[in-house]
């Protein structure tokens, strides 16, 4: 047992007698108090036969005090005629007389409790939750001495079983424990033996010594004796080898008959106790163990198991088949429904085990253990745990329901957890210690799980659980927006109800969803060939929301879904086998045949699979109206195509595509009436059912619009293959081919406005600016609103004017953490780094220019190169540019496209520079690593893969500190809102910095910020950079981009994507080599031409004065003069054939020679700059590739050193507050 370290306090001691020890016989406490029972009969033996003491006799008996003193309960009516003494009125107790006579103080109520209570049940081999009657009290004695032989474990480590023994028909408990015995010894102070004192006495105990912490059961002094106060019978018998005795002693007659102890020998080395003891049952209003409480105190043998590591545990000669605490936690699930839950379990140390699972009666369940004792009613230690995991749940729940309006309790009551601890020195709210009342930060030890227990945790079922509970919730508030089957609507004005909506025909009614007013304006021209009986008309504004991500809030404030479950009469959460109790039985999607309409459809399709899925089985549901996207005509003959590959692929079978006039429709809006009723007309051609949704399509449509399935979107965007497109001859759409070969179009399109080329560095947008500006070759400054203007014309951009113009602005920032290279120069207020750019003027008040060292990039020597797309006709853009060097690391990028987003830093270029110098020289590039123009920090790097951004702080003084660099992107506004956060403070934090001041420029960074000495020492512990967030993380583990063959691309290193960019950039120069010695060949021959046309001239051998047009070509032919087309188109062109015309104009650079051009003059310079070019071809031909590679890399070094100059110039200035003086 625990108890060896003993303190005798304020307690009388018992006589060791052959007949039971009196009660105190105090002459005038004839109505003592205590109550009967606790006061023995005297005894008719002799002393003659007390057994013979082992102990000497001590000569005074220490007095008890202080005692207990308590005034009478007992209430005096008028009818009684005699009043009560003093003495009788105010009574004192012994220790021992007041726990019998106040019970409940000390073990709990010792009346029969009715109860839920966990037990084991023998026939079920496990616990169960189910109502017992029990004495709390006779619980808590058996408890006690459970709790010590557990305690021995931390004793002696080498214990390893405990045996209990429960007789009901004696009506005894017998609990034993090997390990470390009692010490058997007569006690130098009290003058008697250990064991005696520790059973014997109360308020004796080993816990006193608070300094010494320990993480034991007992702390009060009461323990085991309250099982010994309570019983007939208690019997200890323990064994000490260090004296090789064993001690066994009886006592009697709740605790009041002390027998002698009996000493025998004992030679074996394992040391044991036993206690063995009768409850005085009549004290608990009980006649023996009635299945109940034994049920219950089964329970608490297995709880040993648990509680105690490595020990066996026997009950009634049994062994338990249990392990641990692991083990021991699965009796608790034999009665929950197959297939019964994982239990979430780890041993986090020494002195925490904790497991979870969802508890299935929604409320919080917690089965503890502190130091062996069973905390049924938690605790501090329940809290501490459950806190952590609710937190870590709560958090898991809203990130996928953001507007979950759930608290900790709440989460709390879908938890069941398990806890067991070692706690130091414990304190509980009474001494049946159920409740653990003992401040966290006195535990004596933390409790971290680890993350692969939390990731356990938010996969075992208990997110779900609460996420159940939510959608619950929030389905019952969506039930306020329900429509219903009605003849009218009102309230909804951009609605054409069909006149037979909601009534007796309403399953032939089909209503009409429209992209935007234009489309409806379309619908409704067509239904003057239908009528509006059976169907009606309304827009949607734009694409719906995808419900799938979108917040409750988004979804119960969206007029539009409201409007389509007014106008359909939809019922949320309904399961519908027909759509007898709508208003329409169809609902038909109108959109644009590009891809944004494709996107429409799908949110629309998603809207009805998410919130009415039942409606997909119907057949005949849902449907889509189709309207060419290119008609193209000849004579009589009239075709219709519905996608452009569609188109395409007809296209390249034609020969005389010529002959044919195409038309592109841009959307519904380019239909004109009569178009409309021809479609109306022909309804069955357009009119397309979706057929009923097939097994597996509703996980189709979760891949694409969950946003959580990004990585399948990937792969299913894998295997796009180009040229894919919806084939609209057939009877019946699936959902599989419109997501697979219609919306599959639209996600690779917005992954292409999204994801940079690898070549380029460019998203469509910016290839479309630059291409605008290289083709109008604009000379002076250009106002932004006239070049997105220019833009939309020459290079067909589709989207709106502002986000056009936030591409140009875009490309014209030169501030810290933007572009190291401007494409495009700004003059006027383009933002700075105070509000990354978002500080911009309006894009009718900046113009732009564009600055030579961009055509130093993009050398217009590639542009005859280059693939150009075609835009209905119209020639735009190339596929991508080819600068002399990757741009895309240059400058950077950033977007989330579907499936798929990137990011990619900036890189020095005079890195990248000297790595492609390397690469021509067959040399490996070195490792580059993030780099900004005008960036003052550093940039450490912490893996391949990450690195620490680090601005500039310093301390000033002792109360102040200086910050002159913040990390790239950290933009001055916005740290200037976290300082003011500082400032005021928060609920949880408090304020910690005064106040600062600010010096910055437009292009640098400047606070000083003062606060108390104090905070300073702590910031300057915790570092500064750490403090202040003048640090950030930057991962170069997303670098996505489209290669040279429109596939998306990750790569792993940015020498990796100088690599690919290398392959494809040489390649070019051989091919810009080819071109430009095409060209000089041509330029050649054309001025030998030229010079022979005017000497034949001078010398009368070539006379056509007065011949027709066609008399004229035969003698050029005749002369053998070539014909040439014209210098630009030679020069834009890089195709074999295109440099030779076979018209009338191929003679035009000679028949347009002005008069004066006619002499010898003109032909000797027409013969000398031959012979230029002549040795220009010969050195190009001499001059490798590489050679032409590294001269344009040099050339733009030159630029490029210059501008950097002047930057870090203009920054010293600025800095240094100096003044420029200039002379004239």
């Amino acid at each position: 047992m625990s108890d060896s370290q003993v303190q005798n306090e304020n307690t009388e001691p018992t006589k060791k007698v052959t007949k039971p020890r009196k009660p105190r016989a105090e002459a005038s406490s004839s109505k003592s108090s205590t109550p009967k029972k606790s006061t023995p009969k005297k005894s008719s033996s002799s002393k003659a036969s007390t057994p013979k003491k082992s102990t000497p006799k001590k000569s005074t008996p220490k007095k008890s005090n202080p005692v207990d003193v308590e005034e009478s309960s007992e209430v005096t009516t008028p009818s009684k005629a005699i009043e009560k003494t003093i003495e009788e009125v105010y009574q004192k107790k012994t220790q021992l007389e007041h726990v019998l006579l106040r019970p409940d103080t000390y073990v709990g109520s010792v009346e029969p409790l009715k109860e839920k209570m966990w037990v084991y049940d023998s026939e079920k081999q496990g616990m169960v939750y189910r109502d017992i009657t029990y004495v709390p009290g006779l619980y808590k004695i058996v408890d006690e001495i459970l709790v010590n032989a557990a305690d021995n474990k931390v004793r002696d480590p080498t214990m390893n079983t405990i045996k209990v023994n429960i007789n009901k028909e004696e009506g005894t408990i017998s609990i034993y424990n090997n390990g470390k015995g009692i010490p058997i010894e007569i006690h130098k102070e009290e003058k008697i033996w250990v064991p005696e004192l520790i059973f014997g006495h109360l308020l004796t105990s080993s816990n006193y010594d608070d300094s010494e912490k320990k993480v034991t059961g007992g702390r009060n002094g009461y323990g085991a004796k309250l099982a010994n106060i309570f019983s007939t019978e208690f019997i200890v018998e323990t064994t000490d080898s260090s004296v090789s005795k064993k001690y066994r002693q009886i006592f009697r007659n709740n605790m009041s008959v002390i027998e002698e102890p009996k000493l025998t020998s004992y030679s074996k080395k394992e040391e044991y106790t036993m206690i063995t003891f009768k409850p005085d049952f009549e004290k608990f209003n009980m006649s023996q163990f009635d299945d109940d409480i034994t049920a219950l105190l089964k329970k608490r043998v297995y709880d040993m198991v648990a509680c105690v590591n490595n020990i066996k545990v026997y009950l009634n000669n049994e062994k338990l088949k249990l392990k641990d605490f692991k083990e021991y936690m699965q009796l608790y699930l034999g009665e929950r429904e197959e297939p019964r839950p994982d239990i979430v379990y780890e041993r986090v140390n020494n002195r925490w085990e904790i497991g979870v699972l969802p508890s299935s009666e929604s409320q919080f369940l917690q089965i503890s253990f502190v130091n062996s004792i069973c905390t049924s009613k938690g605790g501090t230690h329940v809290n501490y745990i459950a806190d952590q995991l609710a937190d870590r749940i709560l958090s898991a729940v809203k990130s996928k329901k953001k507007d979950a309006n759930i608290k900790k309790n709440q989460v709390k009551n879908h938890m069941w957890i398990f806890v067991k601890c070692l706690i130091e020195n414990p304190t509980f709210d009474s001494q049946t210690k159920e409740n653990l009342t003992l401040k966290v930060t006195s535990f004596g030890s933390s409790c971290n799980p680890s993350d692969a227990f939390f990731k356990g945790l938010l996969k075992c079922g208990i997110v779900d659980q609460i996420i159940e509970v939510v959608d619950f919730k929030l389905n019952k508030e969506l039930k306020k927006t329900d429509g219903k089957k009605s003849r009218k609507i009102t309230g909804i004005t951009k609605l054409d109800d069909a006149n037979n909506a909601g009534g007796r025909n309403a399953k032939d009614c089909t209503l009409i969803l429209t992209e935007g007013d234009s489309a409806k304006s379309l619908a409704v021209a067509g239904l003057s060939e239908v009528g509006r009986d059976y169907y009606g008309v309304f827009p949607l504004r734009g694409k719906l929301l995808n419900v799938r991500d979108g917040s409750h809030k988004q979804i119960m404030n969206n007029a539009e879904i409201q409007h389509i479950k007014q106008i359909l009469g939809l019922k949320q959460g309904k399961e519908y086998e027909s759509t007898s109790e709508l208003r329409y039985g169809h609902l038909m999607i109108m959109t644009d045949q590009d891809h944004d309409g494709s996107h429409i459809k799908g949110l629309i399709i998603n809207f009805m699979d998410h919130f009415f899925p039942s409606l997909l089985r119907i057949k005949g549901f849902l449907l889509e109206f189709i309207t060419p996207i290119v008609k193209c005509t000849k004579g009589e003959m009239e075709l219709s195509f519905f996608t452009v590959p569609e188109f395409e692929k007809w296209k390249e079978t034609i020969p005389d595509i010529k002959n044919w006039k195409i038309k592109y429709y841009k959307g519904l809006g380019t239909s004109s009436s009569a178009e409309a009723k021809k479609y109306f007309r022909n309804l069955n051609r357009h009119k397309k059912p979706f057929r009923a949704i097939a097994e597996g399509e509703r996980e189709l449509i979760d891949m694409a619009f969950n946003k959580k399935k990004a990585d399948d979107r990937k792969e299913w965007l894998k295997n796009y293959e180009p040229g894919t497109y919806m084939n609209h001859d057939v009877n019946e759409i699936t959902i599989t081919d419109f997501i697979n070969k219609e919306l599959i179009l639209f996600s690779r399109a917005d992954n292409e406005r999204s994801i940079p080329n690898v070549l380029d560095g460019l998203k469509p947008g910016q290839r479309k600016v630059l291409y605008t500006c290289f083709k109008k070759n604009f000379k002076n400054e250009v106002k932004v609103s006239s070049l997105s203007g220019a833009v939309l014309a020459e290079a067909a951009y589709h989207h709106g004017d502002a986000s056009l113009q936030g591409t140009i602005i875009a490309m014209a920032h030169d501030f810290v953490g933007s572009n190291n290279i401007n494409v495009l120069h700004g003059e006027g207020q383009f933002g700075t780094r105070a509000q990354g750019g978002k500080d911009a003027a309006s894009a009718r008040y900046i113009s732009v220019t564009i600055p030579p060292l961009t055509r130093k990039i993009f050398h217009p020597q590639d542009d005859a190169l280059l693939t150009y797309c075609n835009d209905d006709g119209q020639f735009v853009e190339p596929e991508w540019y080819l600068p002399i060097l990757p741009m895309i690391l240059v400058n950077g990028s950033e977007g989330i496209g579907t499936g798929w987003s990137s990011y990619i830093p900036n890189y020095n270029p005079r890195d990248i520079v000297d790595n492609l110098k390397r690469l021509i020289n067959n040399e490996e590039p070195v490792p580059m690593h993030p780099w900004y123009r005008g960036f003052q920090g550093e940039f450490e790097q912490l893996s391949n893969d990450r690195y620490q951004v680090n601005g500039i702080i310093q301390k000033v003084n002792d109360e102040s500190v200086r910050i002159t660099e913040l990390p790239v992107r950290v933009w001055t506004q916005s740290y200037k809102e976290q300082l003011e956060k500082w400032i005021a403070g928060t609920e949880r934090t408090s304020s910690w910095i005064r106040e600062y001041k600010e010096n910055h420029t437009t292009t640098a960074v400047d606070f000083t910020v003062k606060l108390s000495e104090e905070n300073l020492i702590a910031a300057l512990k915790e570092g500064l950079e750490k403090k202040f967030k003048t640090s950030t993380a930057i991962n170069t583990s997303n670098m996505v981009c489209f290669d040279g063959r429109g596939r998306i691309r990750k790569y792993n290193s940015p020498e990796e994507i100088l690599k690919e960019f290398y392959d494809y950039r040489l390649e070019y120069y051989h091919k810009r080599k080819a071109h430009m010695i095409k060209i000089l060949e041509i330029e050649v021959r054309k001025l030998r031409n030229k010079a022979k046309f005017l000497q034949m001239k001078i010398d009368h051998n070539l006379e056509f004065e007065g011949l027709l047009r066609n008399a004229i070509i035969d003698l050029l032919e005749k002369n053998n003069f070539e014909r040439f087309a014209d210098d630009k188109d030679i020069k834009d062109n890089d195709d074999e054939d295109f440099n030779i015309s076979h018209n009338d104009h191929g003679y035009d650079y000679l028949m347009k020679s002005p008069a004066w051009s006619f002499c010898m003059e003109e032909v000797q310079k027409l013969l000398s700059k031959k012979v230029e070019k002549e040795n220009e071809l010969e050195d190009l031909r001499k001059k490798t590739p590489q050679r032409m590679w590294i001269e344009d890399l040099n050339d733009f070094l030159a630029f490029w050193d210059v501008s950097i100059y002047f930057m870090h110039l203009i920054l010293y200035i600025k800095r240094n507050n100096l003044i420029i003086i200039t002379s004239i």
